[in-house]
């Protein structure tokens, strides 16, 4: 499979350059590179203007955790009725502006690949070893910047696989490049609610040469623990925030060790777990805390509802024994982003149809495993649509001082997507 690793640096280096964070303008101009890109390879291109107002009234609206006032999606689709016919992509038109998918009756992509070219901030600059997080540094046969692993290599990775096909495909196939994944899945609900669908999807996630054909999911929670201050010389007279946090805390620490306890195939290692990232009490050095606020994740089990995770959650907060406490309990709310779990239906042939691509393409036979994260796995799954994540790099090396991704994972990801469009949509 021709796969050429020169023209994937080039549209790295291009993806990396904008710093598309999620909420900012580059989120927005990122998509018209894509588009650009997308009608440079002859696909028939839907690039329109998300309605956030109407978006965020659906009952289903998936959250977000940062502000946007626009985002934009991208589809390209390639159909074998298209002029040009089934001798390949056809002769590149226009990004469609908001014409958005074709009209009932038209056949059904039989592949989507699917990957998000929005990424979280890049930190401190200067903890950044010799380079610029939006340059595209190359050292030790790996690509550095941010985005490389999560997950803009994969979706280098998709555009070579579209370029290397060339003209062997007789059934459509279509490209979701999509944004807001990072805070929710806003990009990919939009696209599902656009009416852009197919009969199996890839989504191009690092998966550290796994093939993952489950996802746990995730609610993000925000607890307000409210003590008593007082001058910090007289500590004994107030009730420390901090303090009482320590006994919620514990509690919800006991909370993840039960729930991750024997978890079923194919997860493993506390598949869903509940983690504090951010914590923030007190306003002077001298003074007993009065209000510790802490937000973090919540893992959601497969089968288990929101509002069963809730409840199990601000139940365990609720029964932390301590006399302050039951008079000023405290206050649980859920904002940002909520993902569901998802998986593959079981025994399901389009998991070992990924894998022998993999093979195919002159890689070791992938394993079958669950992630603990949360994707857009589960808005294709919940849409009927069978879907596996499989691509290049480790997710540990997501979102990390330092991103980066081997280029020989993106070149093979680039080869097996090949091959896994060949033999869904090729001759």
């Amino acid at each position: 499979m021709d796969i050429d690793a020169d023209l994937i640096r080039r549209d790295l280096a291009q993806l990396v350059s904008y710093p598309s964070v999620g909420g900012s303008e580059s989120e927005a101009s990122v998509q018209r590179w894509c588009a650009a890109t997308l009608q440079g390879l002859g696909l028939d291109v839907d690039l329109w203007q998300l309605d956030l107002e109407e978006l965020r009234a659906d009952p289903d609206y998936p959250g977000e955790e940062v502000e946007r006032e626009e985002a934009w999606g991208c589809v390209g689709t390639w159909r074998p009725g298209d002029p040009g016919g089934g001798a390949g992509p056809r002769a590149a038109g226009g990004p469609g502006g908001g014409a958005g998918p074709r009209a009932a009756g038209d056949t059904v992509p039989e592949l989507v690949l699917n990957g998000h070219v929005d990424v979280v901030p890049p930190g401190d600059a200067d903890w950044w070893t010799a380079h610029d997080p939006w340059f595209l540094h190359e050292a030790d046969g790996r690509w550095y910047g941010r985005g490389t692993c999560d997950m803009k290599g994969g979706v280098v990775a998709i555009l070579a696989a579209v370029r290397a096909v060339g003209d062997r495909l007789t059934k459509p196939f279509a490209v979701h490049l999509v944004v807001g994944e990072e805070d929710g899945g806003l990009g990919t609900f939009a696209t599902l609610r656009r009416g852009h669908t197919g009969r199996a999807c890839l989504i191009a996630e690092p998966t550290a040469g796994t093939v993952v054909s489950a996802n746990a999911g995730s609610l993000t929670f925000r607890l307000e623990v409210r003590g008593k201050g007082t001058h910090g010389s007289r500590a004994g007279h107030g009730v420390s925030a901090v303090e009482l946090f320590e006994q919620v805390h514990a509690a919800l620490r006991r909370l993840d060790a039960e729930r991750n306890v024997d978890p079923p195939a194919p997860f493993t290692d506390r598949p869903w777990p509940l983690s504090v990232g951010v914590v923030q009490a007190g306003d002077w050095a001298s003074t007993v805390p009065d209000l510790l606020v802490a937000e973090g994740r919540f893992g959601v089990r497969p089968g288990e509802s929101f509002a069963d995770a809730m409840a199990v959650f601000e139940a365990t907060v609720a029964a932390v024994d301590h006399p302050w406490l039951r008079e000023h309990p405290p206050v649980v709310t859920w904002p940002g982003g909520r993902f569901a779990a998802g998986a593959l239906p079981e025994g399901h042939p389009f998991g070992a149809t990924v894998r022998d691509a993999v093979v195919a393409a002159g890689g070791e036979e992938p394993l079958s495993v669950g992630a603990p994260y949360g994707s857009d796995l589960r808005q294709y799954a919940a849409a009927g649509i069978p879907t596996v994540q499989y691509g290049p790099g480790n997710i540990e090396d997501a979102h990390a001082v330092d991103e980066s991704v081997p280029i020989d994972e993106v070149v093979l990801s680039a080869r097996a997507y090949a091959h896994l469009l060949l033999r869904h949509c090729g001759r």
